[in-house]
């Protein structure tokens, strides 16, 4: 493929703050972190009426909609919308929110926690998309950019602050990163979009391998600073971030000078925006090496755009917001319960999902919320949970769970009992029953398969084993609908994405397994791939078989990775080659044709994605 590079594209910075070209102003107050521009809900209103009334072409309708977070669905008039939780951070005020637009505006009665430490709310018809959005702007929320080739959401450890191994609180620097990039005119229309990542600890619970710029960070004669890597990410092509700064200082802005750098070079890829299934960064970094993007950041970095720029440490005090959490931790209950009589399912509740912080006399309390699914009624209950017993403290995680932080150690039993009068009581955050998935053919033009229904069926199945086994428990399980990995099944012990069979002249919903993935403790590993593909309806029955494979055959202490390393993808292919032999089609067989969750024959229905238009 030959490389044209747009040589001398305008890329324009933001201009200064309060002014026309610039408009925002910040809010250093919990949960406001994207500063909201009203004019752009009228400008959202405007646009949407002039589609529906024939009278702006659809490609640029997409391109418009998409920098406000709405996507389209397989569904016709029907949109979804994607609001950005910084670092995944969220206050009670906006949990309340998010309850009251999902009651009003979505049929399926239900939020979703994403991957990328969002909250997705499906099926909005698109005229009831601007009152949504306006409604929750009131407390801070903000779906700009959310979808586009753009800078996604920043996500970030969710024990940030708290955690007993950080080098130091990433937090207030995501903070000045988001709001610098956001509207940003050079980061509106790159080749793809850019997802970014920060961790305050070698342990990488942002997992920053699998994210096109990361930061982690780093500490030099007492300055902070971040190792920044580029050039991972998942879906096709999958490839672990390289490091590419050593170090970058944090206080003084060069950080964000960096960023800046890497996405002018990013935009000005022009060959990249050929074929948008590999138009990503880490395609360029992986084509001509670390050595060499060193070689171009360091020539971008000596350009003339850097003196029209205000970097520098004012920069980073204007952007950044250090919220001062403990100040609102909650203080010591006069009285607290205790468990009456038995006392093992909350004590399992504790030892799976609690963490002492590294603030004496606290706790973080991981919430395990089955497929990242939230009930109105559960958002307000959890909303009132953290007013009560966490001083309004919560964030998101990549594994589709919420973690209060700042319990009280003697309010866990209270705060578990209710936890669970809203049925989110249950132990087992990140072990193999806390499965993760995106939302497949439910709602994404992308979509193959049911993964949430293979979501449901696969926790039954588990759930109906009893696992007691301590190191089997560790083992974690993801599926994605589609090659593209939203549910990040590559790096999953045991992951899947969706695929297909065809039978004659009839197609069966079908699955690719990947075994021994890593994301845990630092290091990144994507699975192997089998060559195998299962119909959709049997793997419940291949995870169940491959978990007592490794029960019965492992060492003393070995866990699955290492026991997968060891025994070999052919013996995995081999413990489930006859489940992948599909059936004939039969009165007796006819359910193998039909999706999990589905009540008519499948069929491969899929669109085109709206990332690149």
């Amino acid at each position: 493929m030959e490389v044209t590079v747009a040589e001398n594209k305008r890329q324009d910075g933001k201009g200064r703050v309060g002014t026309q070209e610039n408009p925002e102003a910040y809010t250093n107050v919990p949960g406001h972190i994207i500063p909201i521009i009203e004019r752009e809900f009228d400008d959202f209103d405007n646009e949407a009426e002039k589609f529906l009334a024939d009278e702006l072409p659809e490609a640029e309708f997409i391109g418009f909609r998409l920098k406000q977070g709405v996507y389209g669905q397989r569904q016709p008039d029907v949109q979804m919308v994607r609001v950005k939780l910084p670092f995944g951070g969220v206050t009670p005020e906006q949990m309340d929110s998010f309850a009251e637009v999902v009651e009003r505006y979505a049929p399926l009665n239900k939020g979703h926690i994403t991957t990328r430490q969002n909250i997705q709310i499906h099926h909005v018809p698109l005229r009831d998309m601007e009152e949504l959005i306006k409604v929750i702007s009131k407390t801070g929320l903000s779906s700009r950019e959310g979808c586009g080739n753009t800078v996604r959401n920043v996500t970030g450890d969710p024990w940030a602050g708290i955690a007993t191994d950080e080098v130091f609180d990433p937090t207030p620097y995501v903070t000045a990163y988001v709001r610098y990039f956001v509207r940003h005119p050079t980061t509106q229309l790159m080749p793809r979009k850019i997802k970014t990542a920060f961790s305050g600890s070698d342990e990488d619970r942002a997992i920053t391998g699998i994210h096109d710029i990361a930061f982690l960070a780093r500490e030099r004669d007492g300055v902070k600073g971040f190792e920044v890597r580029v050039g991972g990410g998942t879906s096709i092509m999958a490839r672990v971030a390289p490091p590419i700064v050593d170090f970058v200082e944090a206080d003084n802005g060069d950080y964000i000078k960096v960023a800046e750098a890497v996405f002018r070079i990013f935009d000005r890829q022009d060959w990249l925006r050929v074929n948008r299934a590999r138009a990503r960064i880490k395609v360029l970094v992986d084509k001509i090496g670390a050595d060499a993007f060193r070689e171009l950041l360091d020539e971008e970095l000596a350009g003339d755009w850097v003196e029209e720029r205000e970097f520098g440490p004012e920069l980073v005090e204007r952007l950044r917001f250090d919220d001062d959490e403990g100040a609102r931790a909650p203080k010591a209950p006069p009285q607290s319960a205790s468990p009456n009589g038995d006392r093992q399912a909350f004590e399992r509740f504790v030892a799976t999902n609690v963490q002492p912080q590294r603030q004496e006399g606290f706790s973080a309390v991981e919430v395990k919320i089955t497929r990242g699914d939230l009930t109105p009624e559960q958002f307000r209950g959890l909303g009132q949970i953290m007013r009560d017993y966490s001083g309004g403290n919560a964030r998101s995680t990549v594994q589709q769970n919420l973690v209060l932080r700042w319990v009280r150690n003697a309010s866990l039993y209270d705060v578990w009992t209710k936890l669970s009068e809203l049925g989110l009581g249950d132990p087992g955050a990140r072990e193999i029953t806390d499965v993760v998935s995106c939302p497949g053919t439910d709602s994404c033009k992308l979509g193959i398969t049911s993964s949430m229904g293979l979501n449901r069926a696969v926790k039954e199945r588990v759930d109906a084993m009893e696992i007691d086994d301590e190191l089997t428990r560790k083992i974690h399980i993801k599926m994605s609908g589609c090659p593209n990995g939203c549910s990040q099944h590559h790096i999953a012990n045991i992951g899947f994405y969706g695929a297909s069979l065809k039978i004659g002249d009839r197609q069966m919903p079908a699955y690719i397994p990947h075994i021994g993935g890593n994301y845990e403790g630092g290091e990144v590993i994507y699975g192997t791939r089998l060559k195998s593909r299962l119909p959709a309806k049997r793997v419940p029955e291949a995870v169940e078989r491959w978990v007592r494979l490794y029960e019965s055959e492992r060492a003393a202490g070995e866990e699955f990775n290492a026991f997968a390393d060891r025994a070999g993808a052919e013996r995995f292919e081999k413990e489930v080659k006859d489940l992948t032999m599909p059936a004939d089609f039969s009165l007796e067989t006819m359910q193998q044709f039909i999706d999990w969750q589905r009540a008519t024959p499948y069929k491969v229905e899929r669109g085109e994605g709206e990332c690149a238009i």
